[in-house]
């Protein structure tokens, strides 16, 4: 890879092309952080609050940032032609080894949020030597029952697709208060994202099927996620059911649950400061960043997560026992975090 791809770029994957933008360079043998958006945003909209957050800055001068845009969800793409099947959820996975290959990326830690969430730990799943860890946000790993999968449509037929795709991404109580960055939003998904190009996704998301993951010992040939697990969701945002239940299929020893206060439905975009800080914990809990270079971001944060120590730290002094089928009085660390 050369010394700089810093841009866009339009990679060919086996199921059409994806727009990628690259900020910074390679760092040695250490991953790159890979991002994928939610539905209804793009990574603009989805992660630039959370990426331009002052204390993000020291931590991605140690890493490459690959930003994914979902197909024909970019600002300023073109529509996608009438009769063009959009890609399953599964595909969606199966573009990034791609982007992966292209870069040179050794592997990735990467940062979904929602739809980008499920289409990352769905990589995980089927690539899991490409990806040292996931920090999932706001994912639903169930696929929708019909009676949803109704109600979506219904809602569709109803109402102007911005405002079908809002209560995913905020909670009731945002909704409610028409906050400004509601308001915000709705103008930013109707302006600057291709209503047709949306819809398509939006409805690809909504056929999802459940992600097949067990915690091991629960079922038979139980498979889940292999790496670190950072999962998040805000008080009352509309993923917090799917969330939690995300959390009880994962192996709780690698598995970090943080439920974030007075985040409302997005919080990288409204509490970037504190995700910033679990981020920072969390890759110093996977042997990146030593607390030495971080002085300045842990001394700028006043509600601290936890003391300032590691993940692993944190962990061990957060650990319960398990009455697990492989063996009595197994020790397990995960930690559920409120901040």
């Amino acid at each position: 890879m050369p010394e700089c791809w810093d841009g866009e770029h339009d990679i060919e994957t086996p199921y059409g092309m994806l727009h990628v933008v690259i900020r910074g360079a390679p760092k040695g043998n250490k991953p790159a952080i890979l991002t994928y958006h939610d539905v209804g945003l793009n990574h603009k909209l989805c992660f630039n609050s959370f990426f331009h957050n002052e204390d993000m800055q020291e931590i991605t001068k140690h890493f490459v940032v690959c930003h994914v845009d979902a197909p024909g969800q970019q600002i300023g793409a073109s529509q996608l032609p009438q009769g063009y099947q959009y890609p399953t959820m599964d595909q969606l996975a199966g573009m990034l080894p791609s982007v992966v290959q292209h870069f040179g990326f050794k592997s990735i830690v990467g940062i979904g949020v929602g739809a980008g969430a499920y289409i990352l730990a769905k990589f995980a799943l089927i690539f899991p030597d490409l990806v040292e860890g996931l920090v999932l946000l706001n994912i639903d790993p169930n696929g929708k029952g019909w009676i949803d999968w109704a109600a979506t449509k219904l809602s569709g037929l109803t109402s102007a697709l911005p405002d079908t795709v809002l209560p995913h991404l905020f909670s009731q109580e945002e909704l409610m208060s028409n906050t400004e960055l509601v308001q915000s939003y709705r103008q930013q998904i109707n302006n600057t994202i291709n209503q047709f190009n949306l819809q398509l996704f939006w409805n690809m998301y909504n056929s999802r099927r459940d992600l097949e993951m067990n915690r091991s010992g629960t079922v038979l040939n139980a498979k889940t996620l292999k790496c670190p697990v950072m999962l998040v969701v805000g008080d009352n945002a509309p993923a917090e059911e799917g969330v939690v239940e995300c959390n009880s299929k994962l192996d709780p020893t690698n598995t970090t649950f943080l439920k974030m206060a007075d985040s409302g439905g997005l919080p990288q975009i409204t509490q970037p400061g504190k995700l910033t800080e679990a981020f920072k914990y969390f890759l110093q809990g996977m042997g990146y960043m030593p607390s030495a270079s971080m002085t300045r971001l842990a001394r700028s944060r006043t509600a601290s997560l936890t003391s300032a120590s590691s993940i692993d730290g944190s962990r061990s002094r957060a650990c319960t026992h398990s009455d697990s089928t492989e063996g009595v009085g197994q020790v397990t660390h995960t930690m559920e975090v409120s901040c």
